[in-house]
Order: structure tokens, then sequence, then C-alpha cells
């Protein structure tokens, strides 16, 4: 169909288990062209707050409207689009998935066949997966025909080399798909994308990207290719989390199960809800609310996650024989100075530095003039690599 016209747009969405988030774009040139950003939050409870914000990020529109569940935020954000942007033709949908498995290592149509088998998938990534098929099938139902694509957060990482994405367990699982897969991948394609123009030759150096948020992970680059990553085959493994532990003791586990009679289901929701900084703090998983909080037992969830984001930095740095650039985004690495001035100076010994004014200011460059290693604030744009897919894949399909 060759490009796609101006009045032709791309809707991308990115549910969790209580949100919606989502984004519009047109073409302009060969690049999609945000229009509008949004997000529902509180999905399930009895009232959602719905965010609108404009093509520079600006808060255009905020409200509470009454959605019980996904299918009917999804409802009213397509009402919404009927109503607010007319001049906008619908072509095309395209979709965060969390977890590809071993089948899937770039962006897809989603069609009856991929459903299916991403459906077979749940299992790995169940916080997160159903709740992403859960919109496509629905968006099916509501648009029918309508060209969808799943976009996946494993497949960035299917670069790295073997001794990373294996367990030294029998060789026969790993044939069966137990292995590292990463995560996190659409937030390192993109920075990897923009990498060049900040560190300039130096992109294809050795480059630490830490995603710090609700979930958070690391990610070691080379040749803006990725070579190692703490997450592995599910979203709990690597460093501390608002309500996941991150790296654990698989003895653990079982002395759960053996010892306290604790069922798998239980099990699961202890390491998925209720571990990671809420579990430490007793107080909440929110980093910004601990960073307010007076109490030691907020300060030790910190001191926790700094200390052990730090040792994620130290074994990714031994990864790649050095350290050329050290890169924050995600919620709290592009919003939390602290937190990062408090992981900067832990890693001062591999020659990271940090100027406190332009950290302070959540500058950019934060790192001083002659350091030996640059550091970076550089804001993610998932939507915009989920974007960047689905238009390519609709124009290769036609």
């Amino acid at each position: 169909m060759g490009e796609v016209s101006a009045q032709e747009a791309v809707l991308t969405l990115n549910a969790g288990s209580s949100s919606l988030k989502f984004g519009v774009f047109t073409l302009d040139g060969t690049h999609p062209r945000r229009r509008w950003s949004g997000e529902y939050r509180g999905v399930g409870g009895r009232r959602v707050g719905f965010r609108l914000r404009g093509a520079d990020g600006g808060e255009a529109a905020e409200e509470t409207v009454e959605v019980a569940d996904h299918e009917q935020a999804l409802s009213h954000l397509l009402g919404w689009w009927d109503g607010a942007v007319p001049d906008l033709r619908l072509v095309a949908a395209g979709h965060r998935v969390v977890h590809g498995g071993t089948d899937f290592d770039g962006p897809v149509p989603l069609d009856g066949r991929a459903l299916r088998r991403l459906g077979e998938l749940v299992h790995l990534a169940p916080l997160h997966m159903p709740h992403n098929l859960a919109i496509a099938h629905l968006l099916q139902r509501l648009r029918p025909g309508l060209f969808q694509v799943a976009c996946f957060d494993t497949a960035f990482h299917r670069t790295m080399p073997l001794r990373e994405r294996c367990f030294a367990l029998p060789r026969r699982w790993f044939g069966r798909g137990v292995q590292r897969y990463g995560f996190h991948g659409l937030s390192y394609e993109y920075i990897a994308s923009v990498l060049p123009e900040y560190l300039g030759e130096r992109a294809d150096g050795r480059v630490i990207v830490a995603h710090l948020g609700h979930g958070a992970s690391l990610c070691a680059l080379h040749r803006r290719r990725s070579v190692a990553t703490t997450m592995g085959m599910t979203p709990l493994d690597g460093i501390p989390m608002a309500t996941r532990p991150g790296a654990l003791d698989p003895g653990v586990v079982l002395w759960l199960q053996r010892q306290a009679g604790m069922a798998p289901e239980e099990v699961e929701m202890l390491l998925n809800r209720r571990s990671g900084l809420l579990g430490l703090s007793g107080i909440s998983g929110d980093m910004e609310t601990l960073l307010a909080d007076r109490r030691p037992e907020a300060g030790e969830a910190v001191d926790y996650f700094v200390h052990h984001t730090h040792r994620a930095i130290a074994s990714l740095a031994a990864s790649l024989g050095g350290l050329d650039a050290l890169v924050f985004t995600g919620g709290i690495g592009e919003n939390a100075p602290y937190v990062r001035e408090r992981i900067c100076r832990e890693a001062a010994w591999l020659g990271v530095t940090l100027d406190a004014e332009a950290n302070n200011a959540n500058g950019t460059c934060i790192s001083l003039p002659h350091g030996g290693v640059s550091v970076w604030r550089i804001p993610t744009d998932e939507e915009q690599v989920i974007a960047r897919h689905t238009l390519h894949l609709l124009q290769r399909t036609g």
C-alpha cells in the first residue's frame, strides 16, 4: 500500500493489571509522529482516572470516568478517538506484549495463530500477559479486521550469547524454553536507537542502561546490542522492584512450599505482589513515597534498592570488560535525582562521576566533563518503538 498517508493513524496499547496506556501516531515522512498519548489508571475500581497529553507531552485533559474493566476502557478510548480526532483514520494497532518465548524474536502481525501461541506463553509472565492479550482480543471484536501487531519486550535480548541465555541445568530444559529471556526490551531498543544523538561515536561502546521504575532491570549494550541483562526467564529476576524481590535463592521457594506450607499460587502472589520495596518497607512499593517517608524502614528499602542496583552495574561492567557510559531511564531513573546520586556514588570506583547541579536539575548529561564514564538521563519512549514496528509491518504487508 506504500507509505501510510498523514490522515491514517496507528494506536499503540500497553495494558497492565489496572492500567491501559495508549499513544496515537500519524506518519511524518517515514517516521511516526505522536499526536496524543494517555492512560487509564485504576482500571477495575469504581472510578478510573483518564489522562490525556498532547504531542509535546503537556497535559491536555484529566478526568475521572466510569469504566469497570479493560473492555470498557478500550470502548471509552475508541469513543474518544471518534469524537476528538475524526480527521484521523485508525488503520492499525500495536501492542506491547511482555513475553515472546522462543517463538518470537521480532514484531509480528497478531493473527489468530499468533494469538493462540501467545496464549500458551501466559504462564511465563502471568502478571502481564493476560492483560496484553485480552486487549488484543477485545480490539479484534470491537474493530474486526483492524491490522494488529505484537511487539515483544523479550525480542531485543535475543542477541545475548549462549552463556548469558542458558541456566546451568540439564540441556534438555533449555530446549524446552527454560532460559534467560530478559525484559524491558522495547525501552532498551529505544535508548539504543537514540544513543548516537547523545554519545556520538561512543554509542557503540560499552554502555549500561538502567531502566528503573515499578519494574526495574539493567542491560549491558555493546554496539547497541544486548549482551547481558538482569531479568531472567520471567520478570521476577534481577534487582529489587516495587513489589517483586529480584534475584532470589531458589531454595527459598522450596522452603516456602515445604516448611511454610504455601501453595504455588500463594508463593506466586508473594513474589509478584507483596515483595520488593513494599515487602521490605512494609510501607509502599512506590519510590517517591519511600523517599518522602522518614521512618527507618523506608530508608532501609531505598538503601537495598541502591545497593543491589550498584551490584548489577558492577556485574554487567564485568561482562562488558569495562564501562564507557551509564544511562538512567524509566520512572525512577528519570525522576529521582537522589537515587541516581546514591547509585553513582557507589559506582565511583568504576570511574563514574556525577555533576550534582545537572543531576538535581534532571539534566541530560549528568556527569562531570572529564569523568571516565559519562552518565546520562534519557527519557524512554516505548510507544515510539511500537509505532515504528507497527507502521513498518503495515507497509510491508500491505
